[in-house]
């Protein structure tokens, strides 16, 4: 892999305010966040405009007591089970569950899968982060 030493024009408030970021993220060097920044933004565009597949980690935290809950959980994992690649399940305490899944699909199914599963009774939270396998 060869690199490409490049010039940035920034104004001297923002520059302070990533070196800000840097720091208290610990992120290293300029050039490599620099280099993330840029990756996040190919994998975004990848994502709204690509045609291929993405992946995708689904995270949803939920009271398993809400009944029927668990059993519409599995009973989605298994109708979409080309997209369910894994699933974690942790017990948090006694009514809490953290789950996540692993997911592969078109960006489109993957957000209305997730948005099915998150719009359910009992769910308390979670998200969707989706990526590309293209970079």
């Amino acid at each position: 892999m060869s690199l490409q030493r490049i010039t940035i024009t920034i104004e001297d408030e923002l520059l302070e305010r990533f070196e800000e970021l840097l720091e208290r993220r610990d992120l290293g060097n300029r050039s490599e966040a620099i280099r993330d920044l840029i990756r996040r933004a190919l994998v975004d565009d990848e994502i709204a405009h690509g045609d291929g597949d993405a992946v995708a980690s689904l995270t949803l935290i939920y009271d398993h007591a809400q009944r029927e809950l668990s059993e519409r959980l599995v009973e989605a994992g298994h109708a979409h089970h080309a997209r369910v690649l894994s699933t974690l399940h942790v017990h948090l305490d006694d009514r809490l569950c953290l789950e996540v899944q692993v997911l592969q699909g078109s960006p489109a199914e993957l957000q209305v899968y997730a948005d099915r599963l998150l719009g359910l009774r009992g769910v308390k939270h979670g998200e969707l982060v989706l990526s590309s396998t293209e970079l």
